[in-house]
């Protein structure tokens, strides 16, 4: 049994943190007597022995910062980790890189995991810190592991103890509508991503007061569901174009990769981008220099978003306070997806 025991599972039977089992490990003094007489009565009982790795882990800095995105194949999260990596390195620690396969069973796995291994700090990138309702058993788990170390995601964790460094959404959507609108745009539809996703739904509810601010017709077919793949953004160009008599003159891809999927359906149709219809993407991967014409899109710089994940992840470690959100704020690369309403 004792080889199967882990600091988390101690504090866990303990009903203490995974810091205090630490301290009580190394004889820390910082530690009630009422506390420690729990935590060495589960030792006991299981009579525990931690191996060498794991005392070394307990009692020194691994100076490895564990990366885990929510999908490494999706060229806007290899880039995310690409940047992290070279910046983790440039600073003389050692990255640890996991994806979680967009499963979400996956991802708490492997953030218990890097706890396990007692990561230096921990970055998340999407998943299921993207969620606009965050379920309280995941807020739990990134509390007990940010009462040891950082935890630094990329979206918000209601009533979690951690540091968010995230994109400013309405200020992509701003750039987004304020082209079209300039543009001559009037009818615009909005194509990919789910509700339930908190990046989503931002794009979405200015997307809205947008139209309304400029005295423009919100209409509910034109904001069309799918998931975030080539795939999603086909069928939702098909079910915006069978859904409607009239087609919007304009169409906002939540991704690159649903973009290419909006202009094949868009081309299938017959019609041309962007005489008929203009289009712009969210994320400025490679993607968009891949495809014809080639496609305006928002970008982040991702050289510099690394850059505040890791250094909000080292100032934790380091001791400093640092802002509990902090936003990268976005651009609209304009290329020949988009034109000026001709009719």
């Amino acid at each position: 049994m004792g080889s199967e025991l882990n600091i988390y599972k101690i504090a866990q039977e303990a009903g203490v943190s995974p810091a205090t089992v630490s301290r009580v490990m190394t004889k820390n003094a910082r530690v009630s007597e009422e506390k420690r007489a729990r935590v060495e009565a589960v030792i006991r009982k299981y009579d525990y022995r931690p191996n060498a790795l794991a005392q070394g882990l307990i009692k020194t800095k691994t100076n490895v910062i564990g990366v885990l995105a929510a999908d490494l194949v999706n060229p806007y999260y290899s880039s995310m980790v690409e940047n992290c990596e070279k910046e983790i390195i440039a600073r003389g620690y050692v990255p640890m890189i996991c994806g979680t396969l967009s499963n979400p069973d996956l991802e708490v796995e492997y953030i218990q995991k890097m706890f396990d291994m007692r990561m230096d700090a921990i970055i998340i990138i999407g998943g299921k810190s993207d969620s606009l309702v965050t379920e309280p058993e995941y807020a739990d788990l990134i509390n007990r592991v940010a009462e040891s170390i950082p935890v630094i995601t990329t979206g918000k964790v209601e009533g979690g103890e951690c540091c968010q460094v995230t994109i400013d959404e309405a200020e992509g959507m701003n750039q987004s509508m304020e082209c079209l609108i300039g543009l001559g745009h009037r009818r615009i539809a909005l194509i990919g991503g789910v509700k339930e996703m908190k990046s989503t739904y931002d794009k979405r509810i200015r997307y809205r007061s947008l139209l309304r601010k400029n005295g423009l017709t919100y209409r509910e077919r034109y904001v069309i569901k799918s998931n975030y793949s080539i795939e999603g953004g086909y069928q939702g160009f098909e079910a915006l174009f069978q859904g409607n008599k009239t087609l919007p003159t304009a169409v906002i891809a939540i991704n690159d990769y649903s973009a290419v999927g909006v202009m094949r359906s868009i081309k299938e149709h017959g019609l041309r981008i962007p005489e008929d219809i203009s289009l712009i993407s969210f994320d400025n991967t490679f993607i968009v220099d891949t495809v014809i014409p080639r496609l305006s899109s928002i970008s982040y710089d991702y050289e510099a978003f690394g850059k505040l994940l890791v250094d909000t992840a080292l100032d934790k470690i380091g001791g400093k306070e640092v802002p509990e959100v902090q936003k990268v704020t976005p651009t609209l690369i304009i290329r020949e997806s988009v034109a000026e309403l001709k009719r």
